[in-house]
C-alpha cells in the first residue's frame, strides 16, 4: 500500500434511470494518483471509513461509486457535498 494524504470536497451526483450509480467525481485525481486507470483506495468520507475502486472518467478525473450503506452513514444524497480524504492506495 502507498500512503496518500489528499482531501476533496465534492457533491454527490446520481444519473437518471433505474440502477444508476451515485458517484463523487474527484478533480485532478489522475495527476494525484499518477494514472488514468482504475485505482483501489481507502479513505474517509465525512469521517466514515470506506474502500473503493476509483474509476477513470477519461478526462483526468476518477469517480468514486458511493454505495447506499455509505450514503446512509453520512446521511447524504444527490447534490449534497461530502468531504473525501484518501489515505491509502492499494
Amino acid at each position: 500500500m502507498t500512503p496518500l494524504d489528499h482531501e476533496f470536497e465534492v457533491p454527490l451526483r446520481r444519473d437518471e434511470g433505474k440502477g444508476a450509480w451515485t458517484i463523487a467525481v474527484l478533480p485532478g485525481s489522475g495527476a494525484l494518483l499518477g494514472t488514468r486507470r482504475p485505482v483501489k483506495v481507502s479513505g474517509l468520507m465525512d469521517g466514515h471509513r470506506f474502500d473503493a475502486t476509483l474509476l477513470p472518467m477519461g478526462d483526468g478525473t476518477h469517480m468514486v461509486p458511493v454505495r447506499a450503506a455509505l450514503r446512509a452513514l453520512v446521511d447524504k444524497g444527490d447534490g449534497d457535498v461530502v468531504r473525501i480524504r484518501l489515505d491509502r492506495k492499494h
